[in-house]
């Protein structure tokens, strides 16, 4: 089944020196090597997102994110793994997951191979 994952800042959260995260290149070799991370990369910051809607037939645009929020998404990445358990474990090995926080989203199936 696949994953995204939406890895998000914490701006409350502020980590010690030494808390233990995995460095985020190890997660990335150890999850590509075990074929779960399909593919994933940084996104730009907040304030270079641009919102499209379409209201009667008009294409309005916004700056920024759509969410009044202050945990901003940093980056995803598309998991293929087993069910539910097999992704949570992937996500806390994230270094994210540790100073930031991390949210899984099932895909809908659909997909020839599901």
């Amino acid at each position: 089944m696949k994953y995204l994952m939406l890895v998000c800042t914490d701006p409350d959260h502020t980590p010690g020196q030494d808390d233990g995260a995995p460095d985020v290149e190890d997660w990335v070799t150890e999850m590509d090597g075990k074929g779960i991370r399909l593919m994933g990369n940084r996104t730009r910051p907040a304030s270079d997102a641009t919102t499209v809607r379409v209201r009667d037939r008009r294409v309005l645009l916004t700056d920024g994110p759509y969410a009044e929020t202050k945990d901003l998404m940093a980056g995803f990445d598309i998991l293929e793994c087993a069910d539910l358990d097999e992704a949570i474990d992937v996500a806390s090995k994230h270094p994210m997951a540790w100073r930031g926080m991390v949210e899984l989203r099932p895909f809908w199936p659909g997909d020839a191979d599901e």
